[in-house]
């Protein structure tokens, strides 16, 4: 498609040019940071059985209506190790966190609320309801839907996965996505750096977003302006599944990412996208491989990674956009859809509130040390008074209020 599409357009054109995914099954350890390509269904209940929350006694709460209550110690039941036997009328059982609960008992009295000569316990006070059990499956059921499908893995989705009984996972295979940055004038992190020439830094951070959002990134180094150094690097990566060319996307004489995909065969989806920053932004394909192609100005490459190959890597179609209150004025957007790095926190009765970077230009890096949101002004909108409500796509946490 040629010309300028929205950015809504350019998402369904993703989407309807997605990748399809093959699954693995792998160890929990080796799933975390890739996208489940099955839903995790809970094997067990957690907990299986009414367990103790807290070092005490397992007694009826009829037993201990009234203060001064003495009950016969029976026995005890170290956690893994239940009781074998029932509690009766004036009776009790040494319990444990985690303990299961022995038949007959409803209620557990914490060691602080006792006075015991090992073989008897006097409770100290009286109890109307019944407290430290923890019932079967207040955590979650067997049978339970814990994680859906496409669903990020998180150390704390490991956890859940590992308590619902599951020692392996069915995942997405990680999509290797190939960055290939462009310039005669680039060098790598590291270098020694004679005059016109520049540091390569935009590989850097976006191998770590990719590997964030469940890729595997695949450094292919740097391409020198010319179709024939760019042709080579795109030739050399057939086991690519996205390509991530940065720079090299505008229409200048050394713009040449472009026409050298298209002289290997890719097809041009769309070529532009009303954005800001990230106009440049474009996508191709070729059979079973996809060309997101990123502006190599820093702010435009990051945002746009954002907006773009976040959702074709997960396999959505838009967004989730949040309400904040602006603490800055801004600027009426004009013809393009901005989005403005800003740093998201907690305000008064914990209500958001987003304050925009002072300066937007897209070659800066620094302003995303403190952004953790980016504002949304859709082309046409009105100028941004203090205090009113912006739309937000969430690039990191909310921090705390200041």
């Amino acid at each position: 498609m040629s010309g300028l599409i929205s950015v809504d357009e350019a998402l369904v054109l993703l989407a309807q040019n997605a990748l399809a995914h093959s699954s693995e099954t792998v160890s929990l350890e080796a799933a975390l940071g890739t996208r489940l390509a099955a839903p995790v269904i809970a094997r067990v209940s957690r907990p299986q059985v009414a367990v103790s929350a807290m070092d005490g006694y397992a007694v009826r709460l009829a037993d201990v209506a009234a203060a001064g209550a003495r009950l016969r110690v029976i026995g005890e039941a170290p956690a893994g190790h239940p009781f074998a036997g029932s509690i009766r009328e004036g009776e009790a059982v040494r319990m444990f966190t985690g303990s299961v609960i022995p038949g007959g008992a409803d209620h557990v009295v914490i060691q602080e609320e006792t006075d015991t000569d090992g073989a008897t316990i006097v409770c100290l006070n009286t109890y109307a309801a019944p407290e430290h059990v923890r019932h079967a499956g207040i955590d979650f059921a067997e049978g339970d839907t814990l994680l859906e499908e496409g669903a990020l893995i998180t150390p704390a989705g490991l956890s859940v996965a590992a308590a619902a009984n599951h020692g392996s996972l069915s995942v997405w295979k990680r999509l290797r996505i190939g960055i290939l940055a462009n310039g005669d004038e680039l060098r790598q992190p590291g270098s020694a750096l004679d005059v016109g020439q520049i540091v390569n830094s935009n590989p850097a951070g976006l191998s770590a977003l990719v590997r964030e959002w469940g890729g595997e990134p695949v450094d292919l180094g740097i391409a020198g302006d010319s179709l024939s150094s760019i042709h080579s690097k795109i030739e050399g990566a057939r086991d690519i599944d996205i390509f991530l060319p940065v720079g090299g996307a505008s229409v200048g004489d050394h713009d040449l990412m472009r026409p050298a995909f298209a002289g290997a065969g890719f097809m041009p989806v769309f070529e532009r996208v009303a954005v800001k920053p990230g106009k440049p932004t474009w996508f191709s394909r070729r059979g079973q491989q996809r060309v997101v192609g990123l502006p190599g100005n820093p702010a435009s490459a990051f945002v746009c990674a954002h907006l773009f190959l976040k959702p074709l890597l997960a396999g959505r179609t838009g967004h989730a956009f949040i309400k904040a209150r602006s603490v800055s004025a801004l600027p009426a957007p004009g013809r393009r859809e901005t989005f403005l790095r800003a740093s998201i926190h907690a305000g008064p009765g914990g209500v958001l509130e987003a304050e925009a970077a002072p300066d937007q230009d897209s070659s800066l890096i620094s302003p995303f040390l403190k952004a953790n949101g980016l504002i949304r002004r859709l082309s046409g909108s009105p100028a941004v008074a203090v205090g009113d409500i912006v739309d937000v796509l969430m690039i990191g946490h909310v921090r705390p209020g200041k």
